[in-house]
């Protein structure tokens, strides 16, 4: 039996987008507010963490010859695409203090990273509203 070269899981190419359903429920969490604060910071978490490294996004990696940068896929805010060089290659530019405002602006470069930019800081500040007594009523 020949392969097509695509990757096969069990959940049938949803395992990468587990972040949006984890985002769909803490929408919900906050309407509902019978959901505690545990309950909204932990999937405000796993909403950041899946927008981090595994949401699908373009590479956008610095590349010669090329302004607009890699335009692979990747998986992540903070990761590259499957080129080695290009793995780590974003999380280094915000080490690097000169290079922090290039990464900053490859979040906002096109409507994929766009999005997973504003889901991880809706998460982010919904995880820390949560941790403010009287935000979320029980």
């Amino acid at each position: 039996m020949a392969t097509s070269g695509v990757k096969s899981s069990r959940l049938g190419g949803l395992g990468q987008w587990w972040g949006v359903i984890a985002a769909a429920l803490l929408v919900a969490a906050w309407i509902n507010k019978a959901a505690g604060p545990v309950v909204v910071v932990s999937l405000s978490s796993l909403v950041l963490i899946w927008c981090f490294f595994q949401a699908p996004v373009t590479c956008g990696a610095p590349v010669r010859g090329r302004e607009d940068g890699c335009r692979n896929n990747a998986t992540g805010l903070l990761m590259g695409c499957h080129i080695r060089q290009h793995r780590w290659q974003k999380l280094k530019l915000l080490i690097v203090r000169r290079r922090v405002r290039e990464f900053c602006t490859g979040l906002f470069s096109d409507g994929k990273e766009t999005l997973v930019t504003l889901a991880a800081v809706g998460s982010f500040i919904s995880g820390l509203a949560a941790l403010i007594p009287g935000v979320i009523v029980h």
